[in-house]
Protein backbone atom coordinates (compact mmCIF):
# COMPACT_ATOMS: atom_id res chain seq x y z
CA UNK A 1 0.00 0.00 0.00
CA UNK A 2 3.27 2.56 0.66
CA UNK A 3 5.82 0.58 -1.09
CA UNK A 4 6.09 -0.55 -4.67
CA UNK A 5 8.51 -2.03 -6.39
CA UNK A 6 8.38 -2.90 -10.11
CA UNK A 7 10.63 -5.15 -12.38
CA UNK A 8 10.89 -6.57 -15.48
CA UNK A 9 14.28 -8.92 -15.37
CA UNK A 10 14.51 -12.37 -17.43
CA UNK A 11 11.46 -12.91 -18.59
CA UNK A 12 9.78 -11.89 -15.70
CA UNK A 13 7.16 -9.43 -14.21
CA UNK A 14 7.71 -8.64 -10.44
CA UNK A 15 5.30 -6.24 -8.76
CA UNK A 16 6.38 -6.04 -4.66
CA UNK A 17 4.09 -3.94 -2.20
CA UNK A 18 4.82 -2.93 1.03
CA UNK A 19 0.73 -2.72 3.36
CA UNK A 20 1.97 0.41 5.83
CA UNK A 21 -0.90 0.69 8.37
CA UNK A 22 -2.13 1.66 12.05
CA UNK A 23 -2.06 -1.62 14.05
CA UNK A 24 -5.32 -0.27 15.19
CA UNK A 25 -6.65 -1.82 11.68
CA UNK A 26 -7.83 -5.20 11.98
CA UNK A 27 -6.46 -8.13 10.04
CA UNK A 28 -6.44 -8.25 6.82
CA UNK A 29 -7.53 -11.36 4.96
CA UNK A 30 -4.82 -13.49 2.70
CA UNK A 31 -5.06 -13.69 -1.17
CA UNK A 32 -8.30 -15.52 -2.01
CA UNK A 33 -10.06 -15.75 -5.40
CA UNK A 34 -13.35 -13.71 -5.85
CA UNK A 35 -15.81 -13.53 -8.27
CA UNK A 36 -16.48 -9.97 -8.73
CA UNK A 37 -18.86 -8.65 -12.14
CA UNK A 38 -17.91 -12.26 -13.61
CA UNK A 39 -14.72 -11.70 -13.32
CA UNK A 40 -11.93 -13.97 -11.32
CA UNK A 41 -10.22 -11.55 -8.88
CA UNK A 42 -7.27 -12.60 -6.80
CA UNK A 43 -6.69 -10.09 -3.52
CA UNK A 44 -5.65 -9.56 0.11
CA UNK A 45 -9.11 -8.64 1.77
CA UNK A 46 -8.77 -5.29 3.98
CA UNK A 47 -11.31 -6.93 6.88
CA UNK A 48 -12.43 -3.02 8.09
CA UNK A 49 -13.52 -1.95 4.86
CA UNK A 50 -14.08 -4.90 2.23
CA UNK A 51 -11.32 -3.28 -0.41
CA UNK A 52 -8.07 -4.16 -1.03
CA UNK A 53 -4.24 -2.61 -1.68
CA UNK A 54 -3.51 -5.18 -4.25
CA UNK A 55 -5.49 -7.24 -7.26
CA UNK A 56 -4.95 -8.99 -9.94
CA UNK A 57 -7.57 -10.40 -12.43
CA UNK A 58 -7.94 -14.28 -14.49
CA UNK A 59 -5.50 -11.75 -17.20
CA UNK A 60 -2.95 -11.60 -15.33
CA UNK A 61 -3.83 -7.59 -15.36
CA UNK A 62 -2.36 -6.36 -11.96
CA UNK A 63 -3.49 -3.20 -9.95
CA UNK A 64 -1.70 -2.11 -6.85
CA UNK A 65 -2.88 1.18 -4.75
CA UNK A 66 -0.94 3.51 -2.52
CA UNK A 67 -2.51 6.56 -0.02
CA UNK A 68 -1.73 10.15 -1.56
CA UNK A 69 -0.58 11.37 -4.82
CA UNK A 70 1.85 13.44 -5.94
CA UNK A 71 2.22 15.09 -2.56
CA UNK A 72 0.67 14.80 0.80
CA UNK A 73 -2.87 15.79 1.25
CA UNK A 74 -5.27 17.52 4.22
CA UNK A 75 -7.02 14.57 5.06
CA UNK A 76 -11.17 14.89 5.77
CA UNK A 77 -13.20 13.74 8.46
CA UNK A 78 -14.64 11.33 6.22
CA UNK A 79 -14.54 10.33 2.59
CA UNK A 80 -17.54 8.78 0.19
CA UNK A 81 -16.19 5.46 -0.06
CA UNK A 82 -12.73 3.71 0.89
CA UNK A 83 -9.93 3.94 -1.91
CA UNK A 84 -9.57 -0.41 -1.40
CA UNK A 85 -13.20 -0.59 -2.78
CA UNK A 86 -12.39 1.88 -5.95
CA UNK A 87 -9.76 -0.68 -6.70
CA UNK A 88 -12.19 -3.41 -6.67
CA UNK A 89 -14.08 -1.70 -8.87
CA UNK A 90 -11.17 -1.03 -11.59
CA UNK A 91 -9.66 -4.24 -11.51
CA UNK A 92 -13.78 -6.29 -11.98
CA UNK A 93 -14.24 -4.26 -14.94
CA UNK A 94 -13.39 -5.60 -18.72
CA UNK A 95 -10.38 -2.77 -18.76
CA UNK A 96 -9.29 -1.46 -15.54
CA UNK A 97 -7.69 1.82 -17.53
CA UNK A 98 -10.60 2.37 -19.49
CA UNK A 99 -13.18 2.00 -15.77
CA UNK A 100 -10.48 5.04 -14.91
CA UNK A 101 -11.24 7.18 -17.44
CA UNK A 102 -14.95 6.85 -16.82
CA UNK A 103 -15.01 6.43 -12.69
CA UNK A 104 -16.11 9.32 -10.84
CA UNK A 105 -13.96 9.31 -7.68
CA UNK A 106 -15.56 12.90 -6.41
CA UNK A 107 -15.13 12.76 -2.62
CA UNK A 108 -12.46 10.68 -3.06
CA UNK A 109 -9.11 10.57 -1.04
CA UNK A 110 -6.19 10.98 -3.01
CA UNK A 111 -4.40 7.85 -4.09
CA UNK A 112 -1.88 6.56 -6.56
CA UNK A 113 -2.60 3.43 -8.77
CA UNK A 114 0.20 1.23 -10.32
CA UNK A 115 -1.45 -0.27 -12.97
CA UNK A 116 -0.70 -3.31 -15.11
CA UNK A 117 -2.75 -4.16 -18.13
CA UNK A 118 -1.90 -6.04 -21.16
CA UNK A 119 1.88 -5.32 -21.00
CA UNK A 120 1.69 -2.03 -20.33
CA UNK A 121 2.32 0.19 -17.20
CA UNK A 122 0.56 2.77 -15.97
CA UNK A 123 0.84 5.45 -12.99
CA UNK A 124 -2.72 6.67 -12.02
CA UNK A 125 -2.95 9.13 -9.71
CA UNK A 126 -6.14 11.52 -8.37
CA UNK A 127 -5.31 14.44 -6.20
CA UNK A 128 -8.97 15.12 -5.13
CA UNK A 129 -9.46 17.74 -8.10
CA UNK A 130 -8.37 16.09 -11.39
CA UNK A 131 -6.87 12.38 -12.56
CA UNK A 132 -3.93 11.81 -14.08
CA UNK A 133 -2.69 9.20 -16.90
CA UNK A 134 0.57 8.38 -17.08
CA UNK A 135 2.08 5.18 -19.26
CA UNK A 136 5.71 4.39 -18.21
CA UNK A 137 8.18 2.01 -19.85
CA UNK A 138 7.19 -1.58 -18.78
CA UNK A 139 11.07 -2.43 -19.81
CA UNK A 140 12.26 -0.18 -17.17
CA UNK A 141 12.45 -1.14 -13.18
CA UNK A 142 10.15 1.48 -10.83
CA UNK A 143 9.68 2.18 -7.51
CA UNK A 144 7.21 4.10 -5.70
CA UNK A 145 6.59 5.66 -2.13
CA UNK A 146 3.19 6.72 -0.34
CA UNK A 147 3.45 10.75 -0.05
CA UNK A 148 1.57 10.79 2.75
CA UNK A 149 4.11 8.78 5.06
CA UNK A 150 7.26 9.61 2.79
CA UNK A 151 8.97 13.19 2.01
CA UNK A 152 9.66 14.07 -0.83
CA UNK A 153 13.70 13.28 0.18
CA UNK A 154 12.88 10.25 1.75
CA UNK A 155 11.34 9.03 -1.29
CA UNK A 156 14.18 10.12 -2.63
CA UNK A 157 16.67 8.38 -0.40
CA UNK A 158 14.76 5.46 -1.24
CA UNK A 159 14.51 5.00 -4.76
CA UNK A 160 18.47 5.58 -4.15
CA UNK A 161 18.10 2.54 -2.58
CA UNK A 162 16.52 0.48 -5.08
CA UNK A 163 19.14 1.54 -7.91
CA UNK A 164 21.94 0.50 -5.94
CA UNK A 165 20.30 -2.95 -5.20
CA UNK A 166 19.67 -3.37 -8.70
CA UNK A 167 22.89 -2.20 -9.95
CA UNK A 168 24.30 -4.91 -7.89
CA UNK A 169 21.87 -7.99 -9.60
CA UNK A 170 21.94 -7.75 -13.54
CA UNK A 171 19.57 -10.49 -12.98
CA UNK A 172 17.31 -10.08 -9.82
CA UNK A 173 14.69 -12.86 -9.06
CA UNK A 174 11.67 -12.48 -6.63
CA UNK A 175 13.42 -13.79 -4.12
CA UNK A 176 15.67 -10.92 -4.04
CA UNK A 177 13.31 -8.75 -4.42
CA UNK A 178 11.37 -9.79 -1.57
CA UNK A 179 14.06 -9.76 1.01
CA UNK A 180 14.65 -6.59 -0.55
CA UNK A 181 11.59 -5.26 0.82
CA UNK A 182 12.10 -7.31 4.03
CA UNK A 183 15.00 -5.84 5.04
CA UNK A 184 16.16 -2.95 2.95
CA UNK A 185 17.47 -0.77 6.02
CA UNK A 186 15.89 -2.85 9.34
CA UNK A 187 17.98 -0.27 11.83
CA UNK A 188 15.80 2.71 10.11
CA UNK A 189 12.59 2.16 11.51
CA UNK A 190 10.85 5.45 10.50
CA UNK A 191 11.29 5.47 6.73
CA UNK A 192 12.99 1.89 6.23
CA UNK A 193 11.18 -0.42 3.88
CA UNK A 194 9.97 -2.39 7.17
CA UNK A 195 8.75 0.46 9.46
CA UNK A 196 7.86 0.15 12.90
CA UNK A 197 6.56 4.14 14.17
CA UNK A 198 6.13 3.33 17.96
CA UNK A 199 3.87 0.44 17.11
CA UNK A 200 1.00 2.96 16.07
CA UNK A 201 2.18 2.46 12.27
CA UNK A 202 3.96 -0.60 11.13
CA UNK A 203 4.35 -2.19 7.84
CA UNK A 204 1.95 -5.19 8.56
CA UNK A 205 2.48 -7.06 5.23
CA UNK A 206 4.30 -8.19 1.66
CA UNK A 207 2.77 -8.60 -1.34
CA UNK A 208 4.24 -10.14 -4.25
CA UNK A 209 3.55 -11.18 -8.04
CA UNK A 210 5.62 -12.56 -10.39
CA UNK A 211 4.20 -13.29 -14.07
CA UNK A 212 6.29 -15.52 -16.33
CA UNK A 213 4.38 -15.89 -19.82
CA UNK A 214 0.64 -17.38 -18.71
CA UNK A 215 1.93 -18.35 -15.24
CA UNK A 216 0.87 -16.24 -12.48
CA UNK A 217 2.35 -16.73 -9.16
CA UNK A 218 1.23 -15.27 -5.97
CA UNK A 219 2.89 -14.68 -2.38
CA UNK A 220 1.99 -13.14 0.39
CA UNK A 221 3.35 -12.11 4.21
CA UNK A 222 1.60 -11.49 7.07
CA UNK A 223 4.61 -10.14 9.24
CA UNK A 224 2.45 -9.49 12.06
CA UNK A 225 0.89 -12.99 12.23
CA UNK A 226 4.77 -14.03 11.12
CA UNK A 227 2.72 -16.59 8.15
CA UNK A 228 3.37 -16.91 3.75
CA UNK A 229 0.62 -17.97 1.72
CA UNK A 230 1.64 -18.92 -1.54
CA UNK A 231 -0.27 -19.85 -4.95
CA UNK A 232 -0.18 -19.63 -8.04
CA UNK A 233 -2.81 -20.08 -11.73
CA UNK A 234 -2.96 -19.85 -15.07
CA UNK A 235 -3.95 -16.80 -16.93
CA UNK A 236 -6.45 -16.43 -19.77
Amino acid sequence: MCTVSFVNCNHKIIITSNRDEKTIRPDAIEPKKYLINNKNVVFPKDSKAGGTWYAIDEYSNILVLLNGAKEKHLVKESYRKSRGLIVLELISSISPLQEWINIDLQNIEPFTIVLFENQKLFQLRWNETEKETKELDANQNHIWSSSTLYAASVREKRANWFKAFLDTKPEVNEKELFNFHRYTETENKENGLVINRNDILKTLSITQTVIETNKVAIHYADLIAEKEFSNTFISK
